[in-house]
Formats: C-alpha cells, structure tokens, sequence
C-alpha cells in the first residue's frame, strides 16, 4: 500500500462510477458531485437533455424520442461516451477550466474487485477523455475500508462488506492489502425486483420505476428496532388486471420473506471469504466484527441477519454511501499513513 499512497497523494482528483449514483471528490476542496448516474438522450440529435437527478426523474415518463441511459453498471463503465458526457456536464465548467490549466492532471478511480482489463480500460480512458494526463485505480474495497476509518494499514483483521446497486463485494484486509474476497452479482437492484416480484404475484400490482422510493423512506425510518418497528407502508402502482391505479399495504413479514433470497447469496459469500483466511485472523475479526458500507448497507434488518449468521459484531458505516468516494479523498489528502516496516539488517 505504500507505492500506491506515494502515487495516490500526486492524484488531484476522485471519481467513484457507482452504478447508483456518480462521486466527485476534489482535492482541498472534498465532495463537489454526488448525483445519480443516469442521463437522458434524444435519439433523434444525439443531445444530452439531462444529467443527474433531473434525469433519473424522467425515468418511465419519457416519450419515444427520448432515453434515459446508465452509462454505469456494476461499478464498470459500459458506456465511454455517455460517461464522459454525464461527468462533463456534472463537473461543471469552472471546475473543467482549472483542470485544464494543470498540464499533469491526475484522477483516482474506484473500481471493483479483480475488475476486467477492458473495464479497467474504460474507466482509464473515461477520466482521459476529460483531461486527466494519468489514472490511478483504486480497489473499491480498500477505498471503501479507509473511508470508514478501519485500521486497514495494521497487523490486524478487518472485514468490510460494500453492498452497491449491482454487486455486493466482500474482503478482509490486513496491513493494507486484500488477504480474501469475492464479488456476488447481487445488490440494492436485485433486493428491488425481488421485493417488485413478489408484489405482483402476491398482489397482482405493477410498480413504476420510481415506485420503491417509498417503501425505502419506510425502511430507512423504521428506528432502531429494525423490522420489528416498522409496521409497514402503502405502495401505489397499476393492477395487473385492470390496468387502473391501486394502492397496497405492504408489512415487514412481506418485505422479509421477497429480499431472503438475494440475501442469501451474500451471506454465503460472507462464509466462503472467512473459510479463505487464516485463523488468527477470524480470530481478530471475532472481537471487530464486520463492517457494511454502500448504498444498500442501511437496509433495516441486514446487520442483524449477518449478525445472527456469523457470530459476529455487525456495524454500519455513518456515511455508508459514500465511503468508498471519502476514502479516496483521504488517501489523496495524505492522510493515511502506512505502517512502518524497517527491513532487518544482519
């Protein structure tokens, strides 16, 4: 981790291309964009309409001539040109116009676990488009474990778990390095159409596109009982039947039962990660517990279900969905130290 501090602290910039939302850290300055990364298109021009927030509300309302895209799936760029697009208009001139003004400009990126080398490429030539002269990635699961303040860079174990919109990435760490991990093709999206499954089988109801958005206010406020305090919320949406407006109550037993099974699968990501380490350090993690950054990690009820699967200590990051864009920022500002190993003379 040393090499990459010395690199990193000569980065004037961080970008996380979450396939949520899109993160702009800057240098003195610290978070400027937190938008979601969605545009929208004319097909017939080619013009950008909109970037953001204003285009994720266009989402399911728009006509023919118009699209909304995602340049961004699964923390990989799969779209360059959009991508460019959609942080060019994001940025903002005045911030464009300083970056030009430095001839070796330099960005950070998070990117995921064992990424591809064509997603890697991608998100290089992306930050290149924009002007950045050289592009450190960064492993979003070291980035994320120094945004929540872990002692990544000690003898230690830490384990972290990074619950994004598309995946949901599992590590533990110890003196600055990924001792095991693995990345589940599952995350907030996949809880999302198991929660929209069921409520068009168990009620015959079709939600819009934005239609979760209450249902996730009612868990995001459901107190410090998790699932046990809340008692449910009222869900509109058309009837499969008749095609007219409906609206359903929907309790916390429901919600359980339609998220068990894409929880499932990172709980068993979670047990394959531990079988890979070394004993001493379950054993530290044992006494530290697990910690859950991302978008996704303030899901009610999760923590207590790691924590009922694993014997461990379950904690919450504070600022869970932007961990991965703050660490970055630290690591760019200096302010994470590596351990100091001597070598040993004889």
């Amino acid at each position: 981790m040393t090499l990459s501090l010395e690199q990193l602290r000569r980065c004037h910039v961080a970008v996380d291309l979450g396939a949520s939302r899109t993160r702009v850290y800057l240098k003195h300055q610290g978070l400027i964009v937190d938008e979601p990364s969605v545009a929208s298109v004319n097909t017939h021009t080619g013009a950008l309409i909109a970037v953001g927030t204003l285009a994720e509300r266009m989402a399911g309302r728009t006509p023919e001539h118009i699209r909304v895209v995602r340049p961004v799936s699964g923390g990989t760029v799969v779209d360059i040109d959009m991508a460019q697009r959609m942080l060019r208009f994001l940025i903002g001139d005045k911030v464009r116009r300083a970056w030009r003004r430095k001839p070796s400009l330099r960005a950070a990126v998070c990117v995921p676990h064992e990424a591809e080398p064509l997603a890697q490429r991608a998100a290089v030539e992306t930050m290149t488009g924009l002007g950045a002269r050289r592009v450190e990635l960064v492993d979003t699961l070291i980035a994320a474990a120094v945004g929540c303040g872990l002692p990544v860079e000690q003898a230690e174990a830490t384990m972290i778990v990074v619950c994004g919109a598309a995946t949901t990435q599992v590590a533990v760490l110890s003196l600055g390095a990924i001792v095991a991990a693995e990345k589940v093709p599952l995350g907030g999206d996949a809880i999302d159409h198991a929660v929209v499954q069921h409520l068009r089988n168990a009620h015959e109801l079709v939600l819009p596109s934005q239609g979760l958005r209450p249902l996730h206010q009612a868990l995001g406020g459901s107190g410090p009982d998790g699932w046990e305090g809340w008692a449910g919320t009222e869900v509109h949406g058309r009837d499969v039947s008749t095609g007219c407006a409906r609206s359903v109550r929907v309790d916390s037993r429901e919600v359980r039962e339609a998220i068990h099974t894409p929880l499932t699968a990172v709980l068993d990501s979670i047990g394959r990660v531990l079988r890979l380490c070394p004993p001493d350090l379950v054993a530290d993690l044992g006494d530290r517990g697990v910690m859950l950054a991302g978008g996704s990690a303030r899901l009610p009820g999760l923590d207590k279900m790691l924590r009922a699967a694993t014997g461990m200590p379950v904690h919450v990051a504070r600022n869970a969905d932007v961990c991965a864009v703050e660490g970055l920022g630290s690591m760019l500002e200096g302010r994470i130290k590596p351990l100091a190993l001597d070598p040993i003379t004889t």
